[in-house]
């Protein structure tokens, strides 16, 4: 979900220190939260392979499955390479001459290298994922510490800056609601997951209150420290405010954690968005060879490789030229996986779900209201481009359900 607050630092010049601050504080509760919630429950109803498109079939038939499907891998095309163009953003703090064609290598070797992984396994995936991610917030924990004992300032003045735009307004939105979202991406494996009626949800609740704490703490030392004037806060920065803070040594070990976290975000991230070509061939809905499992290892190896390709493709992009598309992308999806669970609630309420969320059928419709609220926020404030990138990707997908899929055995020729 999270490899600690490397690149939440957009948000603090979009929206200021204290809206920074706030919005930290409340995006959990009022975006990621429900969300969880929701997932949660299908999750323990139909711990299905594939996750949010099987459970989108189930309530809508194949077309809309399809459509959330594609449009997720799509979204992933954007996504996952924002954690290669954050890596070599943080590996700038040891080499800031960085050539375009080293950038291009580095990304290279940083997607082979974790693609290989993923194709060995899950399970060895998830062990190094979790490895990596211990690994990344080890230097958020001393940056913190350190910060506590340099703080010189209010952390939360001015509360919002003067005279902000409407596409600063949209990156600060898209970075904070990314940073927080996700919460239905690990669904796509849960064929592959022991127990997973249980232990996705325990991990969903687990992992919201540590991340929530490795945003907002780290952030508010480094604005209390006045390191760095909040207004230069740009993607990268934060290696560069803790040598300030701390000295070399822990400039390096926040840059060495941002480094290791993206790792680990962009291994685990392919782990999950590959499945979505695979599930989807497996239904005829794309080409049969993605659907193909490695011999030895049991690994949608074509589907991964692909996907990682893709991604290394479009990590010659920046993060703040990625980020906003992303959300985009991820928002038309995600209003159709609350849809979901909201006509599933309504049309099968007897379905066995051995964890439900409270309330009845007004507490599953009032868990959709703020999450789909935050997601037309985000379509509204994207600016043209991004809106015009966001259409057109959109309507790829029933373009691509007609090309793509395949008429199944007993169906009429």
């Amino acid at each position: 979900m999270s490899g600690g607050p490397y690149g939440v630092e957009d948000m603090v010049p979009s929206f200021g220190p204290g809206m920074t601050l706030v919005l930290l504080l409340l995006t959990p509760l009022f975006w990621s939260l429900p969300v969880a919630l929701a997932m949660s429950e299908l999750a323990a109803a139909m711990p299905d392979e594939g996750g949010y498109v099987a459970w989108t079939r189930r309530a809508f038939g194949p077309f809309w499955a399809f459509q959330v499907g594609w449009w997720s891998w799509v979204d992933s095309f954007v996504d996952v390479a924002v954690y290669p163009a954050l890596f070599v953003e943080y590996a700038r703090f040891w080499y800031p001459a960085m050539t375009p064609l080293e950038r291009w290598l580095l990304v290279v070797v940083f997607v082979t290298v974790l693609t290989a992984l993923n194709v060995i396994g899950v399970r060895p995936t998830g062990r190094a994922a979790v490895a990596l991610a211990v690994a990344a917030l080890l230097p958020v924990v001393a940056f913190t510490l350190v910060g506590l004992r340099t703080a010189r300032q209010s952390p939360w003045t001015p509360l919002v800056p003067e005279g902000q735009g409407l596409e600063a307004l949209g990156l600060g939105l898209a970075v904070v609601m990314w940073n927080y979202s996700g919460w239905d991406t690990p669904t796509t494996v849960l064929g592959e997951t022991r127990a997973p009626e249980r232990t996705f949800r325990l991990a969903a609740f687990l992992a919201l209150p540590v991340l929530t704490a490795s945003y907002v703490a780290p952030v508010a030392v480094a604005l209390a420290s006045g390191a760095i004037e909040w207004s230069a806060w740009t993607t990268g920065i934060l290696p560069v405010v803790a040598r300030r803070m701390g000295g070399d040594w822990l400039g390096h070990a926040v840059a060495a954690g941002a480094v290791v976290g993206t790792a680990g975000l962009f291994m685990s991230l392919l782990l999950t968005n590959s499945r979505l070509p695979y599930v989807l061939a497996r239904d005829r809905a794309m080409p049969a060879w993605l659907g193909a499992v490695h011999r030895r290892f049991g690994t949608p190896w074509a589907a991964v490789v692909v996907s990682a390709a893709l991604y290394a493709i479009f990590a010659a992009f920046s993060f703040k030229e990625l980020i906003v598309l992303n959300v985009w992308l991820y928002s038309i999806s995600l209003l159709v996986e609350l849809a979901a669970f909201v006509s599933l609630r309504a049309q099968e309420p007897d379905l066995a779900r051995p964890w439900r969320v409270p309330g009845g059928f007004g507490g599953a419709t009032a868990v959709v209201v703020c999450p789909a609220l935050f997601t037309l926020g985000a379509l509204a404030t994207a600016g043209w481009l991004n809106t015009l990138a966001g259409v057109v990707a959109a309507l790829t997908g029933p373009a691509a359900y007609a090309m793509l899929r395949r008429p199944t055995p007993d169906s009429p020729r």
